[in-house]
């Protein structure tokens, strides 16, 4: 009769409800490491390097005041320019990011997953991490503008919702770990699904209102952009920080709900394909 008690023991998981947080929390130092890639090799080979923190969500904003602003017409709500395009920005490239980086989990990762173990959820939420750190360099760039229309224009318009700003970026941070997942799973099977992607988070993009305040559209296409649970974060952050926007409790509640469901089901997905997706890869 053998006796002999290990440490750790690697089995297959039982059900796909299994997601043993704790043994992700005993990986936290491997979740660090991958956190510390995820940031420093990006830009390790590049020119300007971590500059392109500043440069990209800067550049983004100067092609939607000359595109959208100047050219297009489109109202900024009596907001100025900088301020009112670098506040649905800074959000939305947090989304974005984990959404396509998480979404390329498998694939990217496969060769590690093929040699050594550990949970897997590892890999998607140190993306979660390291771009929330890029998200709050470049939040300090949008306060930087803020600053600077404050003591030349005295334009501030903060209000008691700013509190809610952590609230927003949970959200945001469970729907991109949510579709990442999600898409992750599916393309290990349906590699086309890859080609989708990039021009479905463009279309995502342009059903939020980032480049348009919401009181611009009515109708049927208003109802549409509000069915995409991003469009509640983007309007309540500019309520919040900017005094503009249309915030709604219901609207928050609905993005709450819809986070919670695409999380579920992504982590229920990304569970079950982890066991055999080597095989598919």
């Amino acid at each position: 009769m053998n006796n002999e008690k290990f440490d750790i023991s690697i089995t297959s998981k039982k059900h796909v409800m299994d997601l043993n947080l704790y043994e992700i929390y005993k990986y936290r130092d491997l979740l660090k490491m991958f956190v510390k890639r995820d940031i420093i090799t990006i830009y390790k080979q590049t020119i300007l390097g971590p500059l392109w923190f500043f440069i990209q969500p800067i550049m983004t904003m100067l092609i939607y005041i000359v595109v959208f602003g100047n050219i297009a017409g489109i109202s900024t709500d009596g907001i100025p320019g900088p301020l009112f395009y670098m506040s649905g920005i800074v959000i939305w490239n947090y989304f974005s990011e984990t959404f396509i980086k998480t979404s390329d989990t498998f694939t990217t990762n496969a060769s590690i997953f093929g040699k050594v173990y550990f949970p897997r959820l590892v890999v998607p939420i140190s993306i979660i991490v390291s771009s929330m750190i890029k998200f709050f360099i470049q939040f300090g760039l949008f306060l930087l503008f803020y600053i600077f229309y404050f003591l030349k224009y005295d334009f501030i318009n903060i209000n008691y919702t700013v509190l809610l700003i952590p609230l927003f970026m949970i959200i945001m941070a469970g729907l991109g770990l949510g579709f990442g997942t999600l898409f992750s799973s599916l393309t290990t099977k349906y590699r086309d699904l890859k080609f989708l992607l990039q021009f479905g988070v463009q279309l995502m993009m342009y059903a939020s209102p980032i480049i348009y305040p919401m009181n611009s559209v009515s109708g049927k296409i208003a109802l549409a952009i509000k069915l995409n649970p991003i469009t509640h974060i983007i309007e309540g952050s500019r309520f919040a920080l900017l005094g503009t926007g249309q915030f709604s409790q219901f609207g928050l509640l609905y993005s709450v709900l819809f986070m919670f469901i695409i999380l579920f089901i992504g982590l229920i997905v990304f569970n079950k394909t982890e066991k055999t997706f080597i095989d598919t890869v």
